[in-house]
């Protein structure tokens, strides 16, 4: 991979994690709602999840998902579903003491199925094939198995970075919050987010 191209995929790495998203939106709750450590699990599963899924994707899954409506249609289905229901989880979340009762909770395991039901890590992993380990004539590059370590590499580093910066964020909310109903419309509007990014899903 030559200087310009992994100065290209740098540049598209940090504003694709770093923007707002399902991951980045759960990571801000969990840390906010039940401190940095619970949200740690989560901001590892993320890279973990993500990883196996560009792995997936430049072997050649993307395109048998892509290439087949009714799958894509079951991947927006179910992401959208996981999606509404954690943002009910969230939305009814108002007080500490309700989250340590495991009202608000994403699993290890849970992180990591997400990125296989989230649209933007899917558009990002395609994107990331088409435009690195593919070339425009839809062939192999030079080298496509260092390249998709590559990119591997670098996503998971941003993928941890991105995610723990954003719950690191919510971590240092948390005692703020924790005064009166902030916790709550705090958690609403995270909770509108999700939905937001929900509806998006269906739309893409």
């Amino acid at each position: 991979m030559s200087a310009s191209e992994l100065t290209a995929l740098l540049l598209f790495c940090t504003a694709m994690s770093f923007s707002p998203g399902p991951n980045t939106t759960l990571s801000t709750a969990l840390a906010a709602n039940g401190g940095l450590q619970r949200a740690l699990r989560f901001c590892i599963a993320v890279p973990t999840g993500w990883t196996l899924l560009m792995l997936a994707t430049g072997l050649g899954l993307g395109a048998a998902i892509t290439g087949v409506p009714a799958l894509r249609w079951a991947v927006k289905l179910f992401g959208v579903a996981y999606m509404l229901w954690l943002a009910w989880k969230l939305a009814r979340a108002g007080q500490l003491s309700q989250v340590d009762t495991a009202r608000l909770d994403v699993s290890f395991s849970q992180g990591v199925g997400l990125q296989f039901l989230n649209i933007k890590a899917w558009m990002l992993a395609l994107t990331l094939t088409a435009g690195w380990v593919v070339n425009a004539a839809g062939l192999p590059a030079p080298n496509p198995g260092e390249r998709l370590a590559i990119i591997c590499g670098v996503m998971m580093v941003f993928a941890f970075t991105s995610n723990f910066t954003y719950a690191l964020v919510g971590s240092l909310l948390r005692q703020w919050l924790a005064q009166g109903t902030r916790l709550l419309w705090f958690n609403r509007v995270l909770a509108l987010v999700l939905v937001a990014t929900a509806f998006w899903m269906l739309n893409v």
